[in-house]
């Protein structure tokens, strides 16, 4: 037994432990856990001040470039992807039919300016004519009334010379008749009774005569009377040239209007010849390009799309529960996964008026079937800082659709 007890090995002491061997690590890891403890509420405290999503990429205007007149197409200048400046020609239509129609165009206004040109120079020779007219008539009804008042005053001239004609004759027969009855008795002489004779017939031819003028003189009353009716007709007609001068004037006013309509289809097939030659509309790379050398295009057909580098903004998607403090003005801070990560810097200029739901083509209809709540999105809009300025985006990096991760400082 004694043997026994001798040969039991004795019995190992307990193994002391990492931090009983080490104290000093118990000190670092205290120091480790606040450390942690200060940078995660010091991240969760940093992360409060932004919102970010990844549903958000590059976005731009497109513009489709189509043909604004009908032809065949003989020159296609450009390639899928090239760079274009605004103005460069990007695709010829045949311009003969149309060259043809502004020479056709050309020719009618020519004509109808002349035929304006001579309406014009009618005008004023009609109001001076008309003028003229109106001012003779006016002096032909004046020296008729005139010559009536002349002719007037002759007869009553006439009827007294046949008056004191007939006064004369009465007294002539008178004394014939005393002198044939004295040269009966003998009491006067034969010479006596032919000088009564003849004095008697002296007058009676007078009366005759007198008579004959005062006949003479009321026709010319009547003549004048005539040229006075025929003044008055004339001054009567010479007098409606002043509507004549306005048929005139209007039909000067139409040729001018001709002339007016003429130049603007010169300016229309002019413009339709210069359609002819399709140019770029903006700075920007060539895409979706459908035009062909042969190819027969109509008005209206898209033959290609320009893409600009330089108006080109971001579209985020941003949840609903992100929205409580964002406002226009925020600072964002853009990172482009093309590039790499390369961030971008940028504000918030709009939030849209609704969710992208709303937009779509079928927007969801809560009022049927179970509902189920889902966060909704709202497209907030994000332009570029550098966006406008000479030298933004020069090198095309950033282009429209492009995905990027945008972070906002909301606080």
């Amino acid at each position: 037994m004694a043997n026994e007890e001798q040969n039991t090995p004795a019995q190992a002491e307990p193994k002391a432990g990492l931090f009983e061997r080490k104290p000093w690590l118990s000190h670092v890891l205290r120091i480790v856990v606040v450390l942690a403890i200060i940078a995660a509420a010091l991240y969760w405290w940093q992360s409060r001040k932004f919102e970010n999503t990844d549903d958000a990429q590059v976005d731009g205007h497109i513009y489709p470039v189509s043909a604004r007149v009908s032809g065949h197409v003989i020159k296609v200048n450009v390639e899928e992807g090239q760079f274009v400046h605004a103005g460069d020609v990007l695709v010829e239509i045949d311009n003969r039919d149309y060259q043809v129609a502004v020479e056709r165009a050309r020719a009618d206004h020519m004509d109808a300016l002349a035929a304006a040109e001579a309406a014009n120079f009618n005008v004023p020779i009609s109001q001076v004519s008309s003028s003229s007219q109106i001012h003779s008539a006016q002096a032909d009804v004046l020296n008729a009334q005139a010559g009536i008042s002349g002719a007037t005053k002759q007869v009553e001239e006439a009827e007294a010379r046949l008056i004191q004609a007939q006064a004369n004759a009465k007294t002539a027969n008178a004394d014939l008749a005393r002198y044939g009855t004295l040269v009966g008795k003998k009491e006067i002489s034969q010479q006596q009774y032919d000088q009564a004779t003849a004095a008697a017939t002296s007058a009676n031819a007078t009366v005759t005569a007198a008579q004959a003028a005062v006949r003479s003189a009321q026709e010319v009353v009547k003549q004048a009377s005539a040229r006075l009716g025929q003044a008055q007709a004339a001054l009567a007609n010479a007098q409606i040239t002043p509507k004549q001068i306005s048929v005139t004037q209007a039909r000067a006013r139409a040729g001018e209007a001709q002339a007016a309509r003429s130049q603007a289809s010169l300016d229309q097939a002019e413009l339709n010849l210069g359609y002819t030659k399709i140019v770029a509309p903006v700075d920007g790379i060539v895409g979706n390009r459908n035009a062909q050398v042969g190819q027969n295009v109509q008005v209206g057909q898209e033959m290609l799309s320009i893409v600009p580098l330089t108006d080109i903004w971001v579209t985020a998607n941003f949840k609903e529960t992100q929205l409580e403090h964002m406002r226009p003005g925020q600072s964002v801070e853009v990172e482009v996964d093309a590039l790499g990560g390369q961030k971008f810097n940028g504000t918030v200029t709009s939030i849209g008026g609704a969710t992208g739901a709303k937009f779509s083509l079928l927007p969801p209809e809560n009022a049927t079937g179970n509902y189920v709540k889902v966060v909704q999105r709202v497209p907030v809009r994000i332009d570029f800082t550098d966006r406008g300025k000479s030298g933004f985006n020069q090198d095309g990096r950033l282009r429209p659709g492009l995905s990027v991760v945008p972070d906002v400082r909301v606080r």
